[in-house]
């Protein structure tokens, strides 16, 4: 049996994020995603079962890094101010860094037959157990989990990948953001 090499899965990765993009998920083959990533197509499947297994695979890791990246800014001394402040700038800077990453990730999750299939993604719970705990010690209103993160998080992306707007400019709708959303949501 082969082994496994982590440049080769890495390599794989980037060739499936790159040609989903181009290609959409229907113009992406095993053979063209090999041919990017300069492997056999047999290689490929030492990584990966099939296609969409592939894809989901790629999909959970990329979700996972999103929420590691918002909550490794995140600790116990923060208060509801600071904590709100860190969620969004952390989430701007994820989608401002990684632009291929979080466009794939976005193409997939538009796709009901891929996305429904996905597992459900630990770092989405701790996120939702960090605004529990923020209720909990009375930073934030207690208005639903699901309310509350579609507030904090949907109009950052759109600041985000907003083309029409400047650097400048979108760092201060993300400024007012955080303001509109600190005096919404606080309970001091």
């Amino acid at each position: 049996m082969r082994k496994k090499d982590d440049g080769k899965e890495e390599s794989i990765k980037k060739a499936v994020v790159k040609l989903i993009l181009e290609e959409g998920f229907h113009g992406t083959s095993i053979s063209k995603i090999a041919k990017r990533a300069g492997v056999s197509p047999a290689t490929v499947y030492i990584y990966f079962e099939n296609k969409e297994v592939m894809l989901q695979d790629i999909y959970n890791e990329y979700s996972e890094d999103i929420f590691s990246h918002l909550l490794d800014g995140i600790n116990r001394q923060m208060q509801g101010r600071q904590l709100i402040e860190t969620l969004i700038t952390s989430y701007y800077n994820y989608i401002r860094g990684n632009k291929e990453i979080f466009s794939f990730l976005e193409q997939f999750s538009s796709c009901p037959s891929l996305a429904n299939r996905c597992e459900e993604r630990q770092g989405m719970c701790k996120v939702n157990d960090l605004i529990l705990n923020m209720k909990a010690d009375r930073m934030i209103k207690d208005y639903s989990n699901d309310n509350l993160v579609a507030l904090i998080f949907s109009p950052v992306k759109s600041i985000a990948v907003d083309h029409c707007k400047s650097e400048e400019e979108k760092e201060e709708l993300l400024k007012e953001f955080i303001y509109i959303i600190q005096e919404a949501l606080l309970m001091s």
